[in-house]
C-alpha cells in the first residue's frame, strides 16, 4: 500500500448531469444545453477549482442504451453536441485545464481523429486529449451503413454480466487498437522541427522530416503523413474507460490513462491487479498506465443531503438510478476520505461524474476541493503549462520516425 500523496482530480461532463432527471432541477439549464455559454460555464467552473482536466461525453446515438435500436422515453435528455467541437469552442476561453473529448472508433477514420485532436492541442496550447470509445451498437451502425452490427442479444448481455465480451465486440476492440496506433503514428509523422518557414530561402518545410507512416493492418491501411504538424505535446493524452480484460488491454497498448469503475474497496484492489496484468500481457513498455477511479457524485448542500437528493431525483425519473461506476451520496468530507483511501491503494487519480452538472460541479469546487486542499493533497493553483505536465507524464515524447532516421 502506498501512502497518499497529491491527488489528481477531474470531472466527466455529460449534458445536464449523469442522473437522467438532472435536467429538471431548478438550477439546471435545459434550454442552454446546446449553447456555447453553457459548456464554457461548466469548464470554467472546473478550471476555477484547479482540476486536472474535464472529459466530455459523446456517442453516435442520443443518450440512452446504445445497444438498443430505440428507447421510447421522451422525458430524458435526447440530444448531443459533438464533444470535440465543444472542446474546440472552450479551448480559447480557458487557460490551464485539460480538455479530453470522447471520440468513437469503428465508424470514424483515424486520420480525421488525429487532425482533430492535434488541432485541439494547438488551439489549447498543449492541453488536449482523446477519450477512446468503441462504438458497436446496431443503432450507431445504422447511421453509416458501411458496417453491419448484430442485434445485442440476451446471451450477449449475460456475457457482459459475467465479465466476457461477445466475439463481435472483441473484434471492435481489436480494431480500436489499430485505430489508436495509427493516430499516434500520424501525430509523429511530422518531426518537431519539420517547419522551416524561411521566406528568403522559399522553404516552408523540411521534406525529409515529414514521414509516410505506411500503416497496413487487418482493418485498414493509412499512408500518411498527417496534414497537421506534430502537436505541441508531441503526443496528446489518450484515455480509455475500461471495465474488463479486453478494454484494459486496449488501454495498456495505446493509452496514457485508464478510467475504471470499482464498486467497493475489495473491487478497487482487484481492478488495480487486473490493469497491471493487462500491461504485462501486452508487454507495455515505458510509463505505466495512470489509473483513475470513476465515481458518480451527489454531494450534500445546505438544503438537502446527497442521499435525499438521489431519492428525490429517482422519484422524479420514476426509476432507481444505476451506473457502471460507484455512486457516492454524502458530504465532501466523507468523499475526501473515500478518495484518499483509494489513493492509498495505488490509484493515481479520480474522475468525478456530477449527478447534476451545475449543482454538483459547484459543490466539488466549493466544498470538496477546499477540503482536499486543507488536507494538503490538492493544488491551490496550476503550475504546469501542458496537460502531460499537469498529470506528471514526461513532457517530451520522442518521435518514433526521427528516432528511426537517427
Amino acid at each position: 500500500m502506498t501512502s497518499p500523496g497529491p491527488i489528481h482530480l477531474a470531472v466527466a461532463l455529460d449534458g445536464a448531469g449523469w442522473h437522467p432527471a438532472a435536467w429538471r432541477e431548478p438550477h439546471s439549464k435545459p434550454r442552454e444545453l446546446t449553447s456555447p455559454r453553457y459548456w464554457t460555464e461548466l469548464v470554467s467552473a472546473a478550471e476555477s477549482a484547479a482540476l486536472d482536466f474535464v472529459t466530455i461525453e459523446d456517442s453516435l446515438t442520443v443518450p440512452g442504451d446504445a445497444l438498443q435500436q430505440s428507447e421510447p422515453r421522451t422525458d430524458r435528455v435526447r440530444l448531443r453536441l459533438d464533444a470535440q467541437l465543444i472542446a474546440a469552442r472552450v479551448a480559447p476561453r480557458t487557460a490551464n485545464i485539460g480538455l479530453i473529448p470522447t471520440i468513437t472508433t469503428a465508424h470514424t477514420e483515424p486520420f480525421h481523429v488525429s487532425t482533430a485532436v492535434a488541432t485541439l492541442d494547438y488551439t489549447s496550447h498543449g492541453r488536449a486529449g482523446w477519450q477512446v470509445k468503441v462504438s458497436g451498437g446496431p443503432a450507431e451502425a445504422g447511421h453509416f451503413g458501411r458496417r453491419a452490427a448484430p442485434e445485442f442479444s440476451a446471451d450477449d448481455r449475460a456475457a457482459l454480466h459475467e465479465g466476457r465480451l461477445p466475439e463481435y465486440y472483441e473484434q471492435l476492440f481489436d480494431d480500436a487498437v489499430d485505430h489508436v496506433d495509427v493516430v499516434r503514428r500520424l501525430w509523429d509523422s511530422w518531426e518537431d522541427d519539420a517547419e522551416i518557414r524561411d521566406v528568403v530561402a522559399r522553404r516552408f518545410i523540411d521534406r525529409d522530416k515529414v514521414h509516410h507512416i505506411d500503416f497496413v493492418g487487418k482493418h485498414f491501411s493509412v499512408r500518411g503523413p498527417s496534414i497537421t504538424p506534430r502537436p505541441p505535446q508531441g503526443q496528446p493524452i489518450v484515455a480509455v474507460l475500461a471495465h474488463q480484460r479486453v478494454p484494459y488491454e486496449l488501454a495498456a497498448r495505446g493509452g496514457d490513462l485508464v478510467f475504471v469503475t470499482p464498486a467497493d474497496d475489495v473491487q478497487a484492489r482487484l481492478i488495480l491487479d487486473d490493469v497491471r496484468a493487462a500491461e504485462s500481457a501486452v508487454k507495455r513498455a515505458g510509463t505505466p498506465l495512470q489509473v483513475y477511479a470513476d465515481l458518480v457524485v451527489f454531494l450534500d448542500n445546505d438544503a438537502e443531503t446527497g442521499v435525499d437528493r438521489v431519492r428525490r431525483l429517482n422519484d422524479a425519473d420514476g426509476a432507481e438510478f444505476v451506473s457502471d461506476a460507484a455512486v457516492f451520496a454524502g458530504s465532501a468530507e466523507d468523499l475526501a476520505d473515500q478518495l484518499l483511501a483509494w489513493k492509498a491503494l495505488g490509484y493515481d487519480g479520480f474522475r468525478l461524474r456530477p449527478g447534476v452538472a451545475l449543482d454538483d460541479l459547484e459543490a466539488i469546487r466549493s466544498t470538496l476541493v477546499p477540503e482536499l486542499q486543507r488536507r494538503g493533497v490538492f493544488r491551490t493553483e496550476y503550475t504546469e503549462s501542458t496537460l502531460r505536465q499537469t498529470l506528471g507524464l514526461p513532457a517530451s515524447v520522442p518521435n518514433r520516425y526521427a528516432a528511426q532516421q537517427a
